[in-house]
């Protein structure tokens, strides 16, 4: 599956032109290596995302062509979710 559908599916990212234009930006990893909007993903796969001053850690455990909002977190576990910059809010 293409990674900008699978963030989209997933409801990482809300819309898949959003999650296009951030991974062909660079700021997307897949398995530690930089990947664009049509990079292929498989399951076990680990997806770095920086969405401003956050960056987010998921694992991937399933890969579905559409879901529904209920479970589109069962597609992927957070591994690590940390802030850039400025004071931590604990």
């Amino acid at each position: 599956m293409r990674l900008d559908k699978f963030l989209k599916v997933s409801r990482l990212i809300k819309r898949r032109p959003v999650a296009k234009e951030v991974a062909d930006k660079g700021r997307i990893q897949i398995n530690g290596k930089i990947a664009k909007s049509a990079a292929s993903l498989n399951i076990g796969d680990l997806i770095t995302i920086r969405f401003g001053n956050k960056i987010v850690q998921v694992k991937v455990l399933d890969l579905r062509e559409n879901s529904r909002k209920e479970d589109a977190d069962k597609m992927y576990e957070i591994i690590s979710e940390k802030r850039l910059g400025g004071e931590d809010d604990e």
